[in-house]
Parts: structure tokens; C-alpha cells; sequence
């Protein structure tokens, strides 16, 4: 029988529910259970797929194809386990199924309502695609009091009621702020917050209380007789040096044995935490540093390229390096001469170019890529980036209008739309100016790699791997010939051998380029190898300048 915890938010918004719910898993986890998490988001959109990066932050793609919220990032990398397209939700996409239904007719001409359909939708979604799993752990987007945010709280409510005694528990993330004029923490948004909970008919079992300055006992106790918890309840949960010391510090305020004990668990294992130990370890204790130049196009919102940046860390704990990660506006470099697109990538030692949509930053993007393949510098091309260093080779190959027609026409289109391809669902076929919302290329999918490559040695001397892809152009098959005549190898296609998958310089001591998203299938205790070999690669140029 699982047992669902239920994760709250209240007072303000970025208090770090996903990466709460996520450390309170890996804790379970460590302890010999099985564990799973789910995202309930309130927006109307049916998914992230078409937002903004500005607006939503990073777009996670699951193995199966599923465009999520960056939280299932947080999941995926503090407990290994993947997620699936059924462990998130938006109310777009609640009431997309519903209205669907009244259409057909399958509500016998009852009149569709919040209470009880959308409730149910959702308790139906809490509850399905489980299997042997101890926890569900459900994460509830926004804060409490939302209007967005009412169905689902009234849906945990019921389930609440409706499921067994001891099966279900709720947690809550409030903000302790400190006034600084006053010097003084103040308990009293935690009490409104918890009480706006329970007037929708939702008690609290835990408080994980967010703070800069420890809370002392005295206001913990404040807090548990004004909000009706246990004092063991109130867990402090304190700023972190950095997101991988997080389950550790839950672990030493009680989080873990607090919710157990919610659960009428006392003889639970001691958590096995060395592997956390060890990660911290690597990652308070370099023994170097690189300095990575990222040129992107949303380098203004950190978490618009949330598994880009935790995957270069990840590279780094595999060498025991710290990576100090260098935002550059591809845009800027549009409006810039050689000389100074020399003089701010020169201090790099190593080049990645991420993923993106639009021609915005296009040039700056393929400038960088002419850098780094001029100077020897270790280059990382990651979807758009592949595709941008395969204009560049073809535009040294002397295709000079070598572009993407996702910029527009062009007479040279070595990337161009896909218009089909084979997936496990069988054919996908795409028009352009179709919908945008999940109509590109997305999910896990295999790639045969060259054996005797570099890639396929960083693989372990794989010749087929499974990544995730999300894009919908693709590098044109006609120009394999005149690319590997300029110097550039495709060392990976689909298994039909029509799709570029990798490509890389044997001339060059590190430039690849993939089509998929390495960054989502990366895990602090697993670096991906791809950002392994890559940060292995700066440290080699660092010792060179």
C-alpha cells in the first residue's frame, strides 16, 4: 500500500518545494524505500512545451516524451528515477480531458462541474501508474490561498478522507522571514499561511520552515502551539551553500524521521547517506577549476538552462573540479568584431553552445563555434549548438549561405524542419506552421554511434545509446559528404541511419556536438559521460595556459 505526502507551499512562490520534495525522497530512498514524485500545476497551459524559458524557466522532456516542469529535473537527479508523463499534471490539461469528454458525451448530460470532475480527474491522476512504490510524494505548484491552486487542494482534502488512516500526510513550506531594522524573525506569515490552509480543510502534519538566520527554539515552539504541530514538526530548513548538502541538512534536523514518525513508522532503517557525503565532499573539496563560457540565448534566467548547469557540475565532481560557469549573451556577439568575440571566449577552457529556438543569437552562436574550432578550445555543441557547428563547418567547407530554415530561406539548408521520422508509436509526421505545443521531435531515442569514434569511447565503447531529444529541425542528411570532406565526422545516426545524431573533429582535442539533451539524463552520483569527457577536457586546456 503507498502513502502520499502531500507538499504545500505558502507565504511566496520559490520557496524550493521541488527541491524539498526531492531531498525528502532521496532520504526515503536511502532508507530502503521506493519512492515516487509528482507535479500538480495549476497554469492553464496543457504543458510547459510553448513557454517562454523567461516565463516557466527550463522545459524537462521525460523518456517517454512528456514536456514538464524543471522540478521533475530535481526528482530525477536526487533519486534516479525517471520520470514519466503521468507524474505531471497542469489544470490546462485537466480541463482539455474533461471538456474532451463532455464533447463525446460521456458525462450523460450531467452538468460538468468543478466538484466533483475536476477533483476527481485529479485524485485519479494522484493515484494511477503506481506500482510496488513504499511513498508518492505530490508536489502542489504555487502557493495556498491561489485561486489557480483550489481544485487541487480541495482534491488532496478528499483524498485525504477517502484513503486509509495513517496513508496520507501533509507538508508544509512556509517562509520565516527576518526583519533586519528589527533584528527580529518573524513567525506570524507561517501562522497566516497555515491557517489559509486549513480553512480549505488541510492540517499540516510537518512545517519545513525556510530561513536565512537559525530559528531558535523558542520561536519553533511559537510555531508548533499557534499552528497545532508537534515542535519536532517544525523543521528549520536554512539557506544551503549549495542544492547537493540539502537532503543531508533535512536529514540532521529530522525531516525524514519526522515523517515516519507522521506515518506511525519507528523502526525505519538508518539511511544509507555516504553517497551524499561523497558528492558533497567532491563538491566543497576541488582539487582545480574551469571556467566554462555557456553562449546561449536566455543566459538571463538561470534556470532556463537549469540541467545544463547541473550537468557541467556533475562533470566537474566526476574530475573533482569546481566549474565556474561564464553566462554570454550570443546576441551580444552579433554586434561585436573578431577581435573582441576573441578577447571575451580567450579566457574560456571550454565552449558550449546549448540549445534554443529562433534566429536570435544565431551568428554570435556560429562565432563562438569558429573560436573554438580555430583555437583547439573544447567545444560542446548541444542541439541548436550541433546544428550551428554544422553551418560553420559548411560555411568553411565554402557554403556560404549555409543556414537553418528555421532563421528562413535560405539556398544552402544544411538544418531544415522535420516532416517525419519513425518513433515506437510509429510514423510522426510534422507541417510547418503546424501547432507548436508537443509536435517536435521529444523523448528518448536510440542512436547507432561509430565504434572507433571519441564519442563511442566516452560511451564505453557503446555502439547504441538512448537520449532524449526535444527539437524540431534536423541537419540535412545531404551535407554529411561535404561536412566529413571539411573535417567534421558524424560519428552517431538513427538506427535508420537518415537522422545526424553526433558529430565531432578527430583533428581537434575535443569538439562534439549532439542532437539530443545529454543534460537530462546526467545525476550527481552518474555524471553524464559527455559532460565528464568534456569538463576532463578544460582541465586539460586550463594546464595549457
Amino acid at each position: 500500500m503507498a502513502r502520499y505526502i502531500f507538499i504545500t507551499g505558502g507565504v511566496v512562490s520559490s520557496l524550493g518545494k521541488g527541491l524539498m520534495a526531492a531531498s525528502l525522497a532521496a532520504l526515503l530512498q536511502a532508507r530502503g524505500y521506493k519512492v515516487r514524485i509528482r507535479k500538480f500545476d495549476p497554469y492553464l497551459n496543457v504543458d510547459p512545451g510553448t513557454m517562454s524559458p523567461y516565463q516557466h524557466g527550463e522545459v524537462y522532456v521525460t523518456d517517454d516524451g512528456a514536456e514538464t516542469d524543471l522540478d521533475l529535473g530535481h526528482y530525477e537527479r536526487f533519486t534516479g528515477v525517471s520520470a514519466r508523463q503521468s507524474d505531471n499534471i497542469t489544470s490546462g490539461r485537466v480541463y482539455r480531458d474533461i471538456i474532451a469528454k463532455e464533447r463525446r458525451g460521456d458525462y450523460l448530460g450531467a452538468t460538468v462541474q468543478v466538484i466533483p470532475h475536476v477533483t476527481d480527474a485529479i485524485k485519479e491522476f494522484a493515484l494511477a501508474d503506481q506500482s510496488d512504490h513504499d511513498f508518492i510524494l505530490c508536489e502542489i505548484g504555487g502557493t495556498v490561498g491561489d485561486i489557480e491552486s483550489l481544485p487541487f487542494m480541495e482534491a488532496i482534502r478528499q483524498l485525504r478522507n477517502e484513503l486509509e488512516p495513517m496513508q496520507t500526510l501533509s507538508v508544509h513550506v512556509t517562509l520565516v522571514p527576518y526583519i533586519a531594522a528589527a533584528g527580529e524573525l518573524k513567525t506570524k506569515p507561517t501562522q497566516h499561511s497555515v491557517r489559509e490552509l486549513a480553512s480549505l480543510g488541510i492540517k499540516p502534519d510537518v512545517l519545513l520552515c525556510r530561513a536565512e538566520h537559525p530559528i531558535p527554539d523558542s520561536e519553533r515552539r511559537k510555531i508548533a502551539n499557534f499552528c497545532n504541530v508537534r515542535h519536532e514538526a517544525v523543521i528549520p530548513a536554512l539557506d544551503a551553500p549549495s542544492i547537493y548538502s540539502v537532503p543531508l541538512q533535512y536529514h540532521r534536523e529530522g525531516l525524514d524521521a519526522e515523517v515516519l514518525r507522521g506515518f506511525g513508522i519507528t523502526d525505519a532503517p538508518e539511511p544509507e547517506l555516504s553517497g551524499w557525503a561523497d558528492v558533497t565532499d567532491r563538491y566543497f573539496n576541488p582539487e582545480g577549476e574551469v571556467t566554462i563560457g555557456v553562449v546561449g540565448k536566455y543566459v538571463g534566467l538561470p534556470d532556463a538552462y537549469k540541467s545544463l548547469n547541473e550537468a557541467l557540475v556533475h562533470g566537474g565532481l566526476a574530475n573533482r573540479v569546481k566549474v565556474n560557469i561564464k553566462w554570454i549573451d550570443a546576441e551580444i556577439f552579433e554586434e561585436k568584431d573578431e577581435s573582441e568575440i576573441v578577447s571575451a571566449l580567450e579566457p574560456m577552457h571550454g565552449i558550449l553552445v546549448p540549445g534554443g529556438f529562433g534566429e536570435r543569437g544565431s551568428e554570435g552562436k556560429i562565432s563562438s563555434v569558429r573560436f573554438a574550432r580555430q583555437r583547439n578550445v573544447p567545444f560542446f555543441g548541444i542541439c541548436l549548438g550541433m546544428q550551428m557547428a554544422c553551418v560553420e563547418g559548411a560555411r568553411e567547407a565554402g557554403f556560404n549561405d549555409a543556414s537553418s530554415t528555421e532563421f528562413g530561406k535560405t539556398h544552402e539548408p544544411v538544418v531544415g524542419i522535420i516532416s517525419e521520422w519513425m518513433s515506437e508509436e510509429g510514423i510522426q509526421q510534422r507541417v510547418e506552421g503546424g501547432d507548436l505545443g508537443g509536435t517536435m521531435r521529444l523523448g528518448a531515442y536510440e542512436a547507432k554511434l561509430t565504434t572507433d569514434s571519441n564519442t563511442s569511447q566516452m560511451y564505453g565503447g557503446a555502439d547504441t545509446i538512448s537520449e532524449r531529444h526535444r527539437h524540431r529541425y534536423e541537419v540535412n542528411a545531404a551535407y554529411i559528404e561535404p561536412l566529413e570532406r571539411q573535417g567534421l565526422v558524424f560519428a552517431g545516426m538513427s538506427p535508420d541511419g537518415l537522422l545526424p545524431e553526433i558529430v565531432e573533429r578527430p583533428d581537434h582535442p575535443w569538439f562534439v556536438g549532439v542532437q539530443f539533451h545529454p543534460e537530462l539524463k546526467s545525476r550527481p552520483f552518474d555524471p553524464h559521460p559527455l559532460f565528464a569527457g568534456f569538463i576532463a577536457a578544460a582541465l586539460e586546456q586550463s594546464r595549457l595556459v
